[in-house]
This record gives structure tokens, C-alpha cells and sequence, in this order.
């Protein structure tokens, strides 16, 4: 019976309040900014930004924002090609079609090398040419206008 009842409260005592600890000095500095809300503050879960500057907020605060965008545009890209919509046309000179390339992970074996690394060299300069903030003026991170 004193089995039972230590187990039952035990178990209530895992539903119970805990502590909440203080942030540290170098996390206060960002409990100002924008997505820093109730009840966790700012979350900061693997320490990145443990003695850091606004500089390098402000550049994982981009680099988030731009992976975002590209996972978005690989999710709806995995949503057209499986409802059947392809590029016309061939993949290569040997006369491979858009249309015989499977949808999803297949789609890296089907593909002829040479596409793959075009594939990698256009994301890769759209890395480092097209994706920035050129012109000094951006309003925000991940402003490109």
C-alpha cells in the first residue's frame, strides 16, 4: 500500500510547477525581438547565441530566414512533380525526358550526373551571387528587393 501511494505521488509531483531559471546576461540582450514571446522568452535551446553581438543574431536570424524559403519552395516542388506536373522537354542530349524522372529521393539516382551537377552549381550561385542583400538596403534580414 506505501508502494502505491508513493507512486501516486510521485506521479502528481511530475505535474507540478517547476522552477523557472533566470536567463542569463548575454540572452537579455535579445529578449526584445521579434518572435521572443510567452512563456519560453527567448528560446535558445542549443546555446548559439551564448555570449554573442546583435551582428550575429542578426545573421542566424537570415540564414533562417532564407532556409525557410528554400525548404518551402522543395516542399512545393515535391507537391507539383507528384501531381504530375513536369518540365518539357529532355534532361539531357541523349534525349532522357523531365517526364521519366521519378518524384521524391529516386529522382537523385535517376538523373544523370551531369544534370546533378548543374544542379549543384545553380544552387550554389544563387548562394553567392543572387541570394544577399546587394544593395545595402535591406529593411530586414532576408529583405531582397
Amino acid at each position: 500500500m506505501k508502494f502505491i501511494l508513493a507512486l501516486l505521488v510521485s506521479s502528481a509531483a511530475a505535474f507540478a510547477p517547476s522552477q523557472v531559471a533566470k536567463s542569463s546576461v548575454s540572452l537579455n540582450a535579445f529578449e526584445d525581438e521579434l518572435g521572443v514571446q510567452p512563456p519560453l522568452g527567448f528560446f535558445d535551446p542549443l546555446g548559439l547565441l551564448t555570449d554573442a553581438d546583435q551582428e550575429r543574431f542578426d545573421r542566424l536570424r537570415y540564414v533562417e530566414l532564407k532556409h525557410g524559403r528554400i525548404s518551402q519552395l522543395a516542399f512545393l516542388g515535391q507537391i507539383v512533380t507528384r501531381y504530375g506536373v513536369h518540365l518539357p522537354g529532355d534532361i539531357d542530349k541523349s534525349g532522357t525526358a523531365f517526364d521519366s524522372i521519378p518524384n521524391g529521393w529516386a529522382a537523385i539516382d535517376a538523373m544523370p550526373q551531369a544534370g546533378f551537377l548543374q544542379l549543384v552549381a545553380f544552387v550554389g550561385l544563387l548562394e553567392v551571387a543572387v541570394m544577399k542583400d546587394v544593395t545595402g538596403e535591406a529593411e530586414f534580414p532576408g529583405d531582397f528587393r
